[in-house]
């Protein structure tokens, strides 16, 4: 073994999956620097190093140092303590602001902000603010050091140390020790697996039952996020057994043990008990209380007025020049007389403009609505065409991020006679269940939606199974109005719902059409076909912003076109750069497209919202990401929460509109192809749609109408009430 010391200069690669890092060190007496490789975690550039390990030649990069241990020393020269400061790892500190402290302090650098750190305000630029900022960050630094030291003694990577220390700060070790298991409820992105690993390094017996019950609500978790609101008990056990290598009794008592601690509920699914429904215990609630609240609400008593219907409809025409459909005109008289109504149709056949209708209706009958969609976009596109004031569900419930849970709930219901939700199919249980909370039983609720469409990204499949329950008022609109059939996008969009092909125009066929086709096969050239018609083809012949206006879904994430790849090939050619943050798989820069992938309350964020990162602040270690004309600060250890957004998945697309839409359709994603998909990406798109594949997928996804089974017991429950 040989030990050599440094400064650690430049870090060239860092994979934050298992921290095997390639790096640059500045020996003492070397001109030239010396490659080291191996294990770093939590390193910094600027940091002393002694290092433990052996020389070894690389065939494709000559010599270097393959590290097995290593020890972090204090910086001891100026351009050391320089580097160290200037790497990010210090909030408030940045390249300049490190430049100005060390020409001031030299060599006394670190003492001075270790023990006094007030002499920092001599420094031109630093406050009391980013002093206090200073203080806080060199205190958390170190401790976040020790707790490193300790997951990497156990194999876990420095990327989760920040979260760790933010989550139970100087507990942080304490508690890991304790249960390793909860850091996998507790911290986003470390999951089952990441936590188990740890807990195999801190002794803890693979067939013990706290590893038992922790695998089985992870592998129930993960089943909730495939859309499943309960699994079945006996392939829920199947499944665990399989995941965690351990004997089916172990599993077994699990699911008793956290039945007995209300974790886990069990419900027969037959007269004889041999099957069991598993629900998680939040997903229980609230499917049983979805079923019991809506039939509540459609048996209470209403305190709308009867209106007279051909006057109402009469008056709809006239005032607001609108002409209504038979379908429509029945819609209208529904919504007054039925406590729980739902409303559901394809493109072009006149759902927004019936909304507006029964809005105006109501609103002469001085009625308290309120109007509300899933997402911002959906709730900002239902503003513009109404111009009705529409919120979305969390904001309309006023989630509360210290509470934990919405404000607005059966002890202080919402203040309305009349509430309508928009793109209901996107409605998960949990969600419907804390809106039907808050709603008065005397109001009447309209769910608006396109039940076509792919389900909810969350548990459920709450629209169909509540039409499907045949217990509410449903009416099913199918005229396509002339304008809208005017357009190929509408009319195709009807012949993919019912089974048909669409009308499909060669893009470099003459005559301008909505509804465009590519016809290619290798996975490659439809990629470059992509890049092209991004970047120059369609801004230049169509006139569409490349960033702005034009958006790729895809049906997969990995493979040459699924959303990973498409995203990196995408950014090299709509934004390309070196400067930039990366995170993961993900290089940030100023300009980016992104799109936040988990409901943070906090920040007022959502699921599925697209925003654009509008600056980097390495000085502060902040992105802002603006959202809706918002600024929104993300720490860099929150950047796990975004991802890059020039392609996203047609799932991830619910409930926004884009001008253009482009869809490869490839036989690769054979297990993906299923009409809903397909139905839904094409609705998108409001003003261009190009398919681009094989004519063959596009025939194998229609022909494929059976969607992924989904556990819910929604409609069954409402059709027993």
């Amino acid at each position: 073994m040989s030990v050599i010391q440094g400064l650690l200069e430049k870090i060239s690669f860092h994979n934050e999956e298992n921290d095997f890092v390639v790096a640059k060190l500045r020996e003492k007496e070397k001109k030239e620097l010396t490659t080291i490789v191996g294990n770093l975690s939590g390193v910094n550039p600027g940091e002393s190093l002694k290092l433990t390990g052996q020389w070894v030649q690389n065939k494709r990069f000559g010599e270097q140092f393959q590290v097995e241990s290593f020890e972090v020393t204090v910086p001891a020269t100026l351009h050391g303590i320089q580097k160290y400061l200037a790497s990010g790892l210090i909030q408030g500190i940045g390249p300049i602001m490190s430049e100005r402290i060390v020409e001031k302090f030299g060599l006394h650098t670190l003492e001075v902000i270790e023990k006094k750190p007030e002499r920092l305000s001599e420094v031109e630029g630093i406050g009391p603010k980013r002093i206090s900022m200073i203080r806080k960050a060199w205190v958390e630094q170190k401790e976040i050091k020790e707790i490193m030291i300790f997951l990497q003694g156990h194999g876990v990577g420095a990327a989760y140390s920040a979260k760790i220390y933010k989550q139970y700060g100087d507990q942080s070790i304490e508690r890991v020790r304790e249960n390793p298991y909860r850091l996998a409820h507790d911290i986003y992105g470390v999951g089952f697996i990441t936590a188990d690993k740890i807990a195999q390094s801190l002794g803890i017996d693979r067939n013990s039952l706290i590893r038992a019950k922790a695998g089985l609500l992870f592998v129930l978790n993960q089943l909730t996020e495939e859309g499943h609101v309960y699994y079945p008990e006996n392939q829920l056990i199947h499944k665990a057994k399989e995941i965690l290598s351990v004997d089916e009794e172990i599993i077994i008592l699990a699911v008793k043990e956290l039945t007995k601690e209300k974790e886990l509920f069990l419900e027969d699914l037959d007269p004889e008990g041999h099957l069991r429904a598993a629900y998680l215990a939040p997903f229980h609630v609230a499917e049983t209380g979805v079923a019991q609240r809506l039939i509540n609400l459609k048996e209470s008593p209403s305190n709308v007025r009867p209106i007279h219907p051909e006057k109402a409809i009469e008056w709809v025409q006239q005032k607001l020049n609108i002409e209504l459909a038979q379908k429509q005109e029945e819609a209208v008289l529904l919504a007054a007389t039925s406590k729980v109504l739902i409303i559901t149709g394809g493109p072009g056949t006149g759902k927004t403009t019936l909304i507006t209708a029964i809005l105006r209706i109501f609103q002469q009958l001085k009625l308290r609505i309120l109007l509300a969609a899933p997402t911002g976009r959906a709730a900002k596109r239902m503003n513009e065409a109404t111009g009705w004031e529409a919120k979305t569900i969390h904001r309309l419930l006023e989630y509360s991020p210290h509470k934990g849970d919405f404000k607005k709930d059966q002890d202080d219901p919402l203040e309305a006679d009349v509430v309508i939700i928009d793109e209901a199919s996107m409605v998960d249980t949990l969600l419907m269940y804390h809106l039907l909370k808050a709603i008065p039983s005397h109001a009447h609720l309209i769910l608006v939606g396109d039940v076509d469409q792919l389900p909810s990204v969350g548990p459920g499949n709450v629209l169909k199974d509540i039409i499907r329950s045949g217990k509410f008022t449903v009416v099913t609109l199918t005229e396509i109005f002339r304008q809208a059939r005017e357009s190929m996008i509408v009319v195709n969009a009807h012949k993919v719902n019912q089974g048909e092909i669409p009308v499909l125009k060669e893009i470099d066929k003459p005559g301008k059409t909505d509804f465009q086709f590519i016809q290619e096969e290798d996975p490659e050239k439809i990629l470059q076909n992509i890049l092209d018609l991004c970047s120059e083809r369609i801004p230049r012949d169509f006139r569409f912003h490349p960033l702005r206006e034009i958006q790729v879904l895809t049906p997969m994430h990995k493979g040459t076109i699924g959303v990973t790849n498409l995203n990196i090939e995408l950014q090299k050619r709509l934004n390309p750069g070196q400067s930039g943050i990366t995170r993961g798989a993900w290089t940030f820069r100023s300009g980016d497209k992104v799109m936040q992938i988990v409901n943070n309350y906090d920040k007022d964020v959502f699921n599925g919202d697209i925003g654009w990162i509008s600056k980097i602040d390495p000085e502060e270690r902040e992105v802002t990401i603006e959202f809706d004309g918002r600024g929104v600060p993300y720490d860099y250890s929150d950047l796990d929460e975004v991802v890059l957004a020039y392609a996203v998945s047609v799932h991830k697309s619910q409930g926004s509109e884009y001008p253009v839409v482009i869809l490869p359709v490839v036989t690769q994603h054979y297990m993906l192809l299923q009409r809903n998909l397909i139905y839904t990406g094409i609705t998108r798109a409001k003003k261009l749609v190009i398919l681009i594949g094989t004519k063959k997928a596009l025939a194998i996804a229609i022909r494929n109408n059976k969607p992924q089974r989904r556990y819910t017991l929604l409609s069954e429950r409402l059709a027993a009430s």
